[in-house]
């Protein structure tokens, strides 16, 4: 049952109309005398809260309950077309785009190529056409871009981004400059805390305080604490290419330049694709190296043990970085997630849980990753509807007392 709290009469038919709202989200199509019982407002008072909220345009009827004995009552639900939200993943390679109404129902997805010129105005022109192969009926009320890269709150440029691959970002006050060209509410988000807000619905919806690794051809990291991402002052919390550690070059001796020193030196795509093929297990790139050594591993045939030995190297220099983050974080879980995870699977959670209880004191469990397709645009949607819901809700949603 939804708590309610005293006030103002004001305050308390915006807190009583949110808790009928989420109740609707959540649970809905409800009946009047239902929405009553789970919220603990009276049969009057709730028949008020849902006129005014038809009245409104935030919810609409739909259709009679039958099947009871009595009166037929009518049910109710959020209307889905009160807002719009829409989530986009950028790449390389593609923009990807996915929109969805306030009720969660996705209306369309969509890919656009990135722009071949590395400047401001192509950027606009190669996000508009993606967000215009999935039309909403009304502009979405909220926009979440995921990047690789984070915008530094304390300058509005996007920093810990490839000036290769993001040249066309790197721009003053991205996030403003943005939404103003497009006409719409924009919010840049890093790829990787996207894919853990994704993850909170899935392998770590039992615990609010994870870490995800993100193991690709490049290494990143996402901090949640109690329930909330952790971005850092500057932006940069889960930097984690950049930790140094034992057996690699830092940047003293290597340079500024990403991807040749500290923990992505030793555990970045390359390099697990060099360990492996030194163990004799083939591969065009890391993720088909790992997916043979698991195979190899598997069996009894000729180079079965030096695939073993290069799964454990493997999980070891994985471990080796995450020991470092358990050990200041203390979180509940990890979770494993990009392509060199998923193309490991158990054989090398398993090896990283091992050898990560030998390096750190730390209970935290390990799992994979358990979603499924985008997790970056699964998370963005997840924040744009959050935010979409804030605005046309007028509220976060209500917390019981105890919290």
């Amino acid at each position: 049952m939804t708590e309610l709290v005293r006030g103002t009469p004001g305050l308390v038919r915006a807190v009583n109309d949110r808790a009928a709202l989420h109740l609707l989200l959540r649970q809905g199509p409800l009946t009047r005398p239902e929405v009553s019982r789970l919220t603990g407002l009276s049969k009057p008072t709730a028949s008020q809260v849902l006129a005014r909220l038809e009245d409104a345009g935030l919810v609409v009827g739909n259709g009679l309950r039958t099947g009871l004995p009595g009166r037929v009552p009518e049910t109710y639900r959020v209307n889905p077309a009160a807002a719009y939200a829409t989530a986009v993943d950028v790449s390389p390679e593609r923009v990807a785009v996915r929109t969805a109404d306030i009720t969660g129902t996705v209306l369309g997805e969509s890919e656009a190529p990135v722009p071949a010129r590395p400047d401001r105005e192509a950027l606009v022109e190669a996000l508009r056409t993606a967000l215009g192969r999935v039309p909403a009926p009304r502009p979405p009320r909220s926009v979440v871009v995921g990047v690789q890269g984070a915008v530094d709150p304390t300058t509005g440029r996007l920093a810990y981004a490839s000036e290769e691959d993001m040249a066309a970002w790197l721009f003053p006050d991205v996030e403003r400059t943005l939404g103003e060209a497009l006409g719409l509410p924009v919010r840049i988000e890093n790829d990787v805390n996207l894919a853990a807000v994704a993850e909170r619905a899935h392998a770590a919806a039992d615990c609010p305080d994870f870490v995800l690794l993100w193991a690709d051809e490049g290494l990143g990291a996402a901090l949640m604490i109690g329930g909330r991402l952790h971005r850092g002052h500057f932006g940069g919390a889960g930097e984690v290419g950049y930790l140094p550690l034992p057996g690699a070059p830092t940047a003293r001796e290597a340079g500024d330049h990403y991807g040749r020193h500290g923990y992505q030196e030793l555990a970045g795509g390359d390099a697990v694709r060099d360990l492996l093929r030194a163990h004799g297990v083939p591969g065009a790139d890391f993720a088909e190296s790992v997916t043979e050594a698991v195979r190899r591993a598997g069996t009894s045939e000729e180079g079965a043990e030096a695939a073993r030995a290069g799964l454990g190297a493997v999980a070891a220099r994985l471990a080796a970085g995450l020991a470092s983050i358990v050990t200041v974080v203390d979180p509940g879980l990890v979770v494993l997630a990009g392509r060199l995870c998923t193309a490991g699977g158990e054989p090398l959670r398993a090896l990283v849980e091992r050898e990560l209880r030998v390096l750190a004191h730390s209970r935290a469990g390990v799992r994979l990753s358990a979603v499924t397709g985008n997790p970056v645009l699964s998370g963005a949607l997840a924040l744009a509807l959050a935010e979409a819901r804030e605005q046309a809700f007028g509220g976060p949603p209500p917390l019981p007392r105890s919290l």
